[in-house]
C-alpha cells in the first residue's frame, strides 16, 4: 500500500474578491476532513469578513504581510513570520497594503464553508 501521496495540481478556488486559492490537501482536492494546505495571495487591498471558525489555522507569509484583527488585537505579520489562531477564536483577515501577501494557511480539521462561521460584512 503507498504511504504518501503527491498533489502537483492543485484545486483553483473559485473566489470573487481576487484572491488566489490553491488548496494542495483537504476536502476539495482528496477528500480530507482532517487537515487542509492551501497556497494563497491576497492582494493589495482586500478583506474578509469576520468569522469564527471551528478549526485551528496556521498561517505562514512567504511575501508581503497581512493583518489579523483577533478578538480586539490587531496583528500584522511580515514575511517569514507565522500564526496559529485556535478554533472557536473571532478573526478579520485583511491585506490593507499596497502589495500582495503571499501565504500558506493550514486548517486542522480542514477548511469548510460549514465551519468558517462567516459574519456579514
Amino acid at each position: 500500500m503507498k504511504k504518501y501521496s503527491i498533489q502537483n495540481k492543485p484545486f483553483l478556488v473559485p473566489t470573487s474578491d481576487g484572491k488566489i486559492i490553491e488548496e494542495h490537501f483537504g476536502l476539495a482536492t482528496d477528500g480530507n476532513t482532517e487537515i487542509s494546505i492551501a497556497h494563497m495571495v491576497a492582494p493589495a487591498g482586500w478583506s474578509e469578513p469576520f468569522q469564527t471558525p471551528e478549526f485551528d489555522e496556521y498561517t505562514y507569509i512567504i511575501k508581503g504581510k497581512k493583518q489579523f484583527i483577533i478578538e480586539g488585537d490587531t496583528i500584522i505579520l511580515k514575511a517569514g513570520e507565522s500564526i496559529k489562531i485556535d478554533k472557536n477564536t473571532r478573526v478579520q483577515y485583511s491585506n490593507p497594503f499596497s502589495e500582495p501577501c503571499e501565504y500558506i494557511a493550514i486548517c486542522k480539521p480542514a477548511f469548510s464553508m460549514d465551519l468558517v462561521n462567516r459574519e456579514d460584512f
